[in-house]
């Protein structure tokens, strides 16, 4: 520097001193500054005051040469000492040019200009809150400075800072928040905890509602949250902890829908816990606020709903969620967007916020958000279809958790009850995939997509109109409620004492039947299971008659026997039928007539199956009159093992009636001949010897007569054509043995073309 150039009214030795490299006389030409400054300040000489500061700023302060750097800076202090509390009239002139010198590459130097800071804010207190921004900018900065030296005489000055935002009320929180917004994204640790620590300290300023910004940091507050140090995210835990009293305590000034969003983005990772705990008071104190959010909010909470005991507690919280969550559907969503409209007043484009599209811009590819129209409209709409896309994205994913699938289908079963309208608009896409999930490996997934199911079938809502606007399914899969003609004659043996179904009931039926034959898994291990719960579900009348009436068109006609037998045995078995079975014991009205009719021309594909249905509605003439046309068939293994089980079920509580009806040998000829006709049937098995055991003690009451009528009090139904029924049973077997015949050409000749 050069030191003859004019530097008045500092003298020379003062500026020789502030170029010297040593601190001692640094020190004495500042101890000579703040003298010469009082001076002035007494005589009210402001522009001397001013001359001074800027002479220290611009040929010192920010001098080339760093010794007299030095010296400006221990110079700018003393100025700040000697202006004591009138320093707050020169303070851009003092703070400027310290706050250049944060950024020197010399540490020692950093060092002095933070001590040079901290005793200018210190003189000036309350002064320095109009220059907040620039001292929490250059703070932030030395905040991550690798000099310890520099970092610790940050944190005095940044301590002193926060005594004098807490002690004022006249912090400006407005100008603040967009640079905390900007500094609280830094990956730095010390910046992170410096950032962390002011929003703790503003946040317990009773004058500083730092809520209503929680929304422009909310995002880097979670981010923080995923900091690798332990310390900094129990700050942050604890910050986030505070904010969530606050918002518990006045819910009504809370910008809910603002930060629904966030919580989403910040579900993935390892702050999963504190995001699902967040999302579950908004969720209870916003309630239908958060509605249009809810395809989010779920995307984040079902894959939680699967976790195991290492994350108990986010799973606790996720389920929490979707609870409540689930609560807030209720029927009046399901009203037409036309009506919704009308009873809301205009509003704006429904353009997303800035905010909001800043935060979409950040999130995962893989996650959906539905922004909602305006926060501000009365009337909260269900985002149905975002939600119905989440639901069946997760029942396509093969990786789906169990309780999460569960979920999902709880999820679609409510919507369906609570909003059946709008929800029949998404069967036909949901359709397939619900029919898939009844191959399920778990029993209480396939439990409850049955419950949808039977929902989709049984629900007014699904009824086609008269064009069958309802159903758009293509011609392959179209369906026609049986009803009018069958094969060009009049169906007489509709059932019309079941409840009605709607359109989807028989498109059900037609494909789970499907489904049965193209997987025989399916129909081996879960067949039973899942008929016996569609028949708790709806009506196990419509049930049967239903499926007799597919399979009397079933091409597949081993299929078709291997269903009879498997609806056959849950006729006569399951608990769930007993208020069907007693319909059919008697026949004695015309709609049970028509249910055996309907069952029996499907159970024809079955000859076994078709006796025990005889022996079930005790039309024990017509079956031993089957039982004669026996001799007719192709009696294989497995017929014979259809035999020996029908005797094992004889023998079952199911027929206690038929057994006790073997008692009045006189009024129940047939039974008995029907009877030995099974024995005869059978070779020299177990069956054969319990028949016979059977069978070896009646005890007749008397000699009969061979040439006397016999008398069956057991009359014929006059409802039921009985010759036309044995000519179907005649049809169904030639068809059965035909294509036996063909199958055997087949194999015979298994090049040859057909």
């Amino acid at each position: 520097m050069n030191t003859e150039k004019d530097f008045s009214p500092l003298t020379p030795n003062i500026v020789r001193a502030l170029n010297d490299k040593l601190y001692e006389k640094r020190k004495v030409a500042a101890l000579e500054i703040e003298k010469l400054v009082r001076e002035f300040v007494a005589q009210n000489n402001s522009a001397q005051i001013r001359h001074v500061i800027q002479i220290l700023a611009t040929e010192f302060a920010l001098s080339q040469h760093p010794h007299s750097r030095k010296g400006g800076l221990i110079g700018l202090a003393a100025c700040s000492i000697a202006l004591g509390k009138d320093s707050g009239l020169y303070l851009k002139e003092l703070i400027d040019p310290v706050l250049t010198c944060f950024n020197d590459s010399d540490s020692r130097l950093r060092y002095y200009a933070c001590e040079a800071l901290y005793n200018i804010v210190k003189v000036a207190r309350g002064a320095v809150l109009p220059h907040f921004n620039v001292l929490f900018d250059g703070l932030s900065k030395l905040a991550a400075d690798p000099d310890p030296n520099v970092k610790s005489g940050s944190e005095l000055l940044d301590r002193l800072l926060k005594d004098i935002v807490t002690e004022s009320n006249k912090f400006d929180l407005v100008a603040f928040v967009p640079l905390l917004r900007e500094r609280i994204y830094s990956n730095n640790q010390y910046a992170r905890q410096f950032i962390i620590s002011w929003i703790h300290v503003l946040e317990s300023v009773p004058d500083i509602n730092l809520l209503d910004y929680l929304p422009e940091f909310l995002d880097g507050l979670f981010q923080i949250l995923g900091d690798s140090s332990k310390e900094i995210r129990r700050i942050c835990e604890v910050v986030l902890g505070e904010f969530l009293k606050e918002i518990k305590k006045n819910p009504s000034s809370v910008k809910f829908a603002e930060m629904a969003n966030i919580l989403v983005i910040h579900s993935y990772d390892l702050i999963q816990l504190t995001s699902m705990t967040w999302m579950r008071e908004f969720i209870q104190l916003a309630g239908r606020v958060v509605l249009p959010y809810s395809s989010g909010i779920l995307t984040a909470v079902l894959p939680c709903l699967s976790y195991d005991d290492r994350k108990k507690s986010t799973k606790e919280a996720a389920s929490a969620c979707n609870h409540s969550l689930m609560k807030l559907v209720t029927p009046e969503d399901d009203v037409d967007d036309e009506e919704s409209q009308t009873k809301s007043s205009p509003q704006s484009d429904g353009s997303p916020s800035k905010k909001e599209s800043d935060l979409n811009g950040k999130c995962f590819s893989n996650i959906s958000f539905f922004t909602p129209a305006s926060s501000d409209r009365p009337v909260v709409t269900l985002d149905l279809d975002g939600i119905v896309q989440v639901l069946d994205r997760h029942l396509h994913d093969s990786s789906t958790g169990m309780m999460t699938r569960i979920a999902v289908l709880k999820w679609l079963y409510h919507l369906y009850i609570k909003t059946p309208r709008k929800m029949f608009k998404h069967t036909d896409s949901l359709f397939p995939m619900l029919l898939k999930t009844l191959s399920d490996e778990s029993d209480e997934v396939i439990l409850k997509d049955l419950e949808v199911l039977a929902e989709i079938a049984s629900s007014p809502a699904g009824q086609t109109d008269a064009s069958g606007s309802c159903d758009n399914s293509d011609s392959k899969t179209e369906l026609h409620i049986p009803g009018g003609v069958r094969d060009g004659q009049p169906v007489t043996d509709l059932s019309p004492s079941t409840p009605s179904m709607n359109s989807y009931f028989y498109k059900f039926m037609i494909n789970l039947l499907k489904r049965f034959s193209l997987e025989r898994k399916l129909l081996e291990m879960r067949g039973a299971f899942i008929i016996r719960q569609l028949c708790l579900l709806l009506h196990a009348e419509n049930i049967f008659h239903s499926m007799a009436d597919i399979l009397l068109k079933e091409e597949d006609l081993k299929f078709a026997s291997t269903m009879v037998q498997t609806l056959n045995t849950i006729l006569l078995t399951s608990a769930e039928l007993f208020q069907l079975r007693n319909q059919l014991k008697d026949l004695r009205t015309q709609e049970s007539c028509a249910l055996f009719c309907c069952l029996y021309r499907s159970w024809c594909h079955n000859p076994v199956a078709t006796v025990s249905l005889c022996f079930l509605t005790q039309n024990y003439r017509h079956a031993y009159d089957l039982i004669q046309k026996f001799g007719d068939l192709e009696v294989t293994v497995d017929f014979l093992m259809e035999v020996d089980k029908l005797v094992q079920l004889i023998e079952s509580p199911i027929f206690t009636y038929l057994r006790l009806q073997l008692l009045d040998v006189e009024h129940n000829p047939y039974l008995i001949k029907a009877l030995y006709g099974l024995l005869m049937l059978l070779p020299q098995s177990q069956a054969f010897q319990l028949l016979s055991h059977r069978l070896s003690f009646l005890m007749l009451s008397k000699q009969e007569d061979p040439k006397a009528p016999v008398k069956d009090k057991r009359l014929a139904q006059p409802h039921i054509d009985y010759s036309e029924l044995l000519q179907h049973f005649d049809r169904v077997q030639s068809k059965h043995l035909e294509v036996r015949h063909q199958r055997a050409g087949r194999s015979e000749h298994p090049d040859r073309k057909l």
